[in-house]
């Protein structure tokens, strides 16, 4: 059996059975805030818990070490969205210790593309194009500088609003201790 006919089958039961009832709530969030965090397969249920969160409490938006390297990318459109159609009040970016983009090398992760069949003549039509790649796929070194520069780029971000506070946060991935890096409200 494969994972999509294994997903599909429980799929039939959840809503046969109607256990979706559980998780019913609106598209706006009850705390009124919006999470940028990794997309680290740890965080799934621990990040809320560690934050007394519940379904229909936040927005959260995730992607690879909640970096926001485009000021006019998707992740910085999902957080103006959250903030001036959803309601949330507060942003909050919340990176985690032992994140896997803290040991990414471009390099490296080119040579993996290729060995999975992107061609070099693809990466260098890239390049050319005007993309920096080596610097588009890097990691970083420290993750509380990470979570400080994603602050800096939402807090001022030409579009989002001055009244707005952005934290950041680092998360312990193996207990969920939350440590401040930078704190919103001190503006």
């Amino acid at each position: 059996m494969s994972l999509l006919t294994e997903i599909l089958d429980y799929n039939k039961t959840f809503i046969d059975e109607k256990l979706y009832e559980a998780y019913t709530t609106t598209k706006f969030p009850d705390k009124k805030l919006v999470i940028l965090t990794c997309m680290d397969t740890r965080l799934v249920e621990l990040l809320h818990k560690a934050m007394n969160m519940k379904n229909g409490d936040v927005k959260v938006v995730k992607t690879a070490g909640a970096v926001v390297k485009n000021p006019f990318g998707s992740i910085m459109r999902s957080l103006l969205i959250a903030v001036y159609e959803l309601k949330a009040d507060e942003v909050y970016v919340i990176g985690h210790h032992d994140c896997g983009m803290s040991m990414i090398e471009s390099e490296k992760m080119l040579e993996h593309m290729t060995s999975r069949g992107i061609t070099q003549e693809t990466i260098d039509i890239i390049k050319n194009s005007g993309v920096k790649l080596d610097q588009w796929l890097e990691g970083f070194d420290s993750v509380e500088l990470s979570v400080e520069h994603s602050v800096n780029m939402i807090r001022n971000h030409p579009l989002m609003a001055d009244e707005i506070p952005v934290h950041g946060l680092v998360i312990d991935p193996e207990t969920g201790k939350l440590d401040l890096v930078v704190d919103g409200y001190d503006r």
